[in-house]
């Protein structure tokens, strides 16, 4: 997600937001299903990302996977958020490695909390999350085409796998 730095300039008209995303129920872990690979993460496996409300107001992030395979090394990354809209609550800034600040918009999250769509002004980075490490075919291509619909540059989104739990 480092390679999400820009202003909020976009290509082509404004995105959609999440008409209102309920922080409480927005914290937890979310699955990613489907991403741009950037820097830090072009072959994540088992990609999760953890929110949790610190009490400057402030999201803290975790984000984990293993790199390069299903057992590879796991990397850890913690940015952390502010919003900027309060209103919706649907768009935040992430910041990482405490210099770098990136566009962070809630494009759609389901009435169950159990499925989001996360993308970035640019229409260039795109991620795909549940709270499940399974996702069924029909939902994650639904999803994918709300991506789709909103004029994404899918050309490196890439699905995540996920190791079964033994």
């Amino acid at each position: 997600m480092a390679g999400c730095v820009s202003a909020p300039a976009t290509k082509g008209p404004p995105l959609e937001l999440a008409d209102f995303v309920d922080l409480e129920r927005f914290m937890g872990t979310w699955y990613v299903h489907g991403y741009t690979p950037t820097i830090i993460d072009a072959r994540a496996f088992n990609a999760t990302e953890t929110y949790e409300i610190a009490d400057s107001g402030r999201i803290l992030t975790t984000y984990r996977f293993n790199a390069d395979s299903t057992y590879g090394p796991e990397k850890v990354y913690t940015p952390s958020a502010r919003i900027v809209n309060t209103t919706t609550n649907a768009e935040w800034r992430m910041r990482f490695f405490g210099l770098i600040n990136a566009a962070y918009l809630i494009l759609y999250v389901s009435d169950t909390y159990d499925y989001t769509v996360i993308g970035h002004p640019d229409r260039d980075l795109a991620w795909i999350m549940s709270r499940s490490p399974q996702i069924a075919e029909p939902r994650y291509l639904e999803l994918r085409a709300e991506l789709e619909r909103r004029s994404f540059n899918l050309s490196e989104f890439r699905r995540v796998e996920h190791r079964p739990k033994h």
